[in-house]
């Protein structure tokens, strides 16, 4: 906020300058603002935690289960030609039944149709497989 207002008297006269001068404001508000932080002690939190002594054991790594559809949109379950969509969700129950399921690892062929592979993950949706992941192959990325 300022104000200038034009001299009444001659040209010889400066004018008046009405602002607020901010600098001494801004010097003071540095210098509380620097020992304000100075003065604040350092928050030491600490978490006591019982962590375990020793090696931990080799952790297993998980059954996998190779699903391939190759480009006529035939699915392979591990190596071996499954003949209908009942077979599919029979092997996809057997794998949600289990206390551990295997990762299901699906490798549809590039030249796949889209509804081989959509019905690989509905089947696996409807009986409860959850660890299911599709693999690419990398070296047609671009």
């Amino acid at each position: 906020m300022s104000m200038h207002t034009p001299s009444g008297g001659t040209g010889d006269e400066p004018e008046v300058m009405m602002d607020i001068n901010t600098t001494p404001l801004i010097d003071v508000m540095l210098v509380l603002l620097i020992m304000l932080i100075i003065t604040i002690p350092i928050q030491m939190h600490a978490v006591k935690m019982n962590l375990p002594v020793g090696t931990p054991p080799p952790a297993a790594p998980p059954p996998v289960v190779q699903i391939d559809i190759d480009a006529a949109g035939a699915v392979r379950w591990d190596g071996t030609k499954l003949d209908s969509r009942r077979d599919l969700e029979r092997h996809m129950a057997n794998v949600a039944a289990r206390a551990e399921q295997p990762e299901l690892h699906l490798q549809p062929d590039k030249l796949a149709p889209y509804g081989a592979v959509a019905e690989v993950l509905a089947a696996a949706q409807r009986e409860g497989a959850t660890k299911i992941g599709v693999v690419g192959d990398e070296s047609d990325a671009q």
